[in-house]
């Protein structure tokens, strides 16, 4: 007999109906039933009460809670910080999307950003602008230090990819946890922070966010990088503290920045960031989900679940992550 797994998630009616299918095709032994919290397409509550494993997406606060057999919450998304902002939220097993695709993706997004900030694309755009001819002189790859802030998937993706470009890379973990990222060495701690900002050319940030991290890119940690450093934030917006960015690129401290991510998405038409010409805006596209390579990831996680063995991605709640 299937099992039936609920997809619950707070999406558009076509993304809705494309996770759902991409979610069957993985779990072709299991019922999945689709639901978006609205009343009027609640699953039976006989179903409901027998689901022990769900996979989420947004879901809206407080449906979690009303699943009394639940024992895993399987994220679609890498990042739980939402799901670990409701207070209802059952204390069952919680993994994050751990999908080799989604660090792909992460790690391109973040090689072309550094390489248009390494070959002065913002400068040269400005000339344009005002049509200037005007060749400025160019740091070699070799000369150009890039640090990533966030030694997770993504981060060690991102690393590895730019090292084999040719920058020298270093990576900061909060954590302090060892990771293995050939030829690429990785600070921790308080110290290994301010080390790791001093030598960044250019600092990508993609940690996770938590109370821990919740504002660390603030104008204390934006005076420690080199003047004119460039900063590509794909992490998440509440890592920076906006006022204090605005202020680092008008005084020259920071050079650019790339901002992938915003405290409110999609970011106000009024908010001014969209008009400084120190700032490159993304709609938090540097690593969309796939759902069909997620599908699988997820279906593979569930195999394990059912097997008794360990799950990819467990979040650790106290960490946040």
């Amino acid at each position: 007999m299937p099992v039936p797994i609920l997809f619950l998630a707070d999406l558009p009616a076509p993304a809705m109906a494309t996770w759902t299918s991409a979610l069957a095709a993985a779990l072709p032994d299991d019922a999945i039933l689709a639901w978006t919290g609205a009343n009027d397409t609640q699953p039976p509550s006989a179903l409901l009460a027998d689901i022990s494993v769900a996979v989420v997406a947004n879901p809206p606060p407080g449906l979690l809670a009303r699943l009394p057999a639940l024992r895993l919450v399987q994220s679609s998304w890498a990042g739980v910080d939402g799901l670990l902002a409701d207070p209802t939220l059952p204390p069952v097993t919680l993994a994050r999307l751990i999908d080799p695709q989604l660090a792909a993706d992460m790690a391109e997004a973040v090689l072309g950003h550094v390489l248009m900030l390494h070959r002065q694309v913002p400068a040269y755009r400005a000339q344009q602008a005002a049509a200037c001819w005007q060749p400025l002189a160019q740091p070699r790859l070799a000369e150009r230090r890039v640090t990533i802030l966030g030694m997770g998937e993504m981060g060690q993706a991102s690393a590895a990819l730019l090292a084999r470009t040719g920058f020298p890379v270093t990576g900061w973990s909060r954590s302090g946890r060892r990771v293995a990222c050939s030829g690429v060495p990785v600070l921790a701690g308080a110290d290994g922070l301010a080390i790791a900002l001093a030598q960044a050319d250019i600092l990508v940030n993609l940690l996770p966010l938590t109370v821990q991290t919740h504002g660390l890119l603030d104008r204390a940690a934006l005076a420690r990088l080199p003047r004119g450093a460039g900063l590509i934030n794909a992490g998440r917006g509440a890592h920076v503290v906006t006022t204090d960015l605005v202020a680092a690129l008008d005084s020259g401290q920071v050079g650019h920045a790339v901002l992938d991510v915003f405290p409110q998405e999609p970011l106000p038409q009024h908010d001014p960031l969209w008009h400084h010409p120190g700032v490159t805006i993304t709609p938090h596209v540097a690593a969309p989900t796939d759902p069909h390579s997620a599908a699988r990831a997820i279906a593979a996680n569930i195999a394990r679940w059912h097997a008794g063995q360990p799950l990819a991605g467990v979040v650790d709640r106290a960490a946040g992550y």
